[in-house]
């Protein structure tokens, strides 16, 4: 049996729908004859705007109806970013491409053309993102993070209706769609680690689907996705979601894994940072030792206290 279409299910955002169409058209060369087309499915995440992750359910608030349509085959595959995604997955689903994966670092965008370490002090800065607040208040105590929701497009307009200073967004989605131009800075790993998986894109199927396998493996990048199954691996251990600064960098150099970590307090007063290194065979296990480490170090109490307060 020969397959005849394949229908991608994405969000319908400017940045989603770049990505899908990415894959459409990757699709489309490497099988010629293969009808590949986009289905949008809105999200509870992208209906409720006004309110922070944190508070309304956390990041699989971007995927749940897309998993729901893949499940009543009403779609064939998906396409996330990986950073929105759950590390459990639904029975029935699993995540088979992790495809090449973008500059993960985050990017600062100055409304006056100012550094991140130039702003004048109690400078507004824009983010909706735990893992970013903290980092950015361990960096400098006197900024103030205002909360930023929607779409990248909507959060760059921002910028300037909220009067803010500046605002923190992923590089790679700010790369993908051309707005380099509007960066200032891109920030060091040691100032705002990235959050798990970010600038890696995900393809999600139904587990057992092989002729959508066979479509669509020659995406698979190797090295992204054992960096990947290292960070999900370090995120799944500490059972963290939206409600905690969790951040985690894993990459492929000389054959060999090499991971930092982090877990933060919400006011940035608290870092617990460690790095490891280790063989690529084993990516997910050094997610996990390097999960266990940040624990031992003080994670576990940061961790605690956040969900009691939760």
């Amino acid at each position: 049996m020969t397959l005849p279409e394949l229908r991608i299910g994405t969000r319908g955002s400017q940045l989603a729908l770049f990505q899908a169409n990415w894959v459409k058209e990757k699709l489309q060369q490497a099988h010629p004859r293969l009808r590949v087309t986009l289905v949008k499915i809105k999200t509870t995440g992208d209906k409720i705007q006004d309110a922070p992750l944190a508070k309304i359910g956390g990041k699989g608030l971007f995927v749940k109806e897309i998993e729901e349509a893949l499940l009543a085959n009403r779609i064939d595959l998906a396409v996330h970013s990986i950073k929105d995604v759950p590390t459990e997955l639904p029975e029935g689903l699993h995540l088979s491409v992790i495809t090449k994966r973008e500059d993960p670092r985050d990017a600062f965008i100055s409304r006056e053309g100012l550094s991140l370490k130039e702003l004048p002090k109690g400078a507004r800065i824009g983010t909706s993102s735990l893992r970013r607040q903290a980092q950015l208040l361990h960096f400098r105590g006197d900024l103030q993070l205002i909360p930023l929701r929607g779409n990248l497009d909507t959060r760059l307009k921002k910028l300037k209706t909220l009067n803010l200073d500046g605002i923190v967004l992923a590089y790679a989605g700010l790369r993908r769609l051309g707005l380099e131009a509007n960066i200032k800075e891109i920030l060091s790993p040691e100032i705002s680690l990235p959050a798990i998986g970010q600038g890696a894109l995900g393809i999600e199927k139904r587990v057992g689907d092989k002729e959508v396998e066979e479509k669509i493996r020659f995406l698979n990048d190797l090295d992204s996705s054992i960096a990947v199954s290292a960070e999900r691996a370090f995120l799944k251990r500490l059972e963290g979601g939206c409600q905690v600064p969790i951040a985690a960098f894993a990459r492929v150099e000389d054959n060999t894994l090499k991971m930092d970590g982090m877990v933060g307090t919400i006011d940035g007063k608290r870092l617990v940072r460690h790095h490891l290194g280790g063989p690529i065979e084993k990516a997910e296990s050094l997610g996990i030792e390097l999960a266990e480490v940040l624990l031992k170090r003080g994670a576990r109490e940061i961790l605690e206290e956040v969900y009691q307060r939760s």
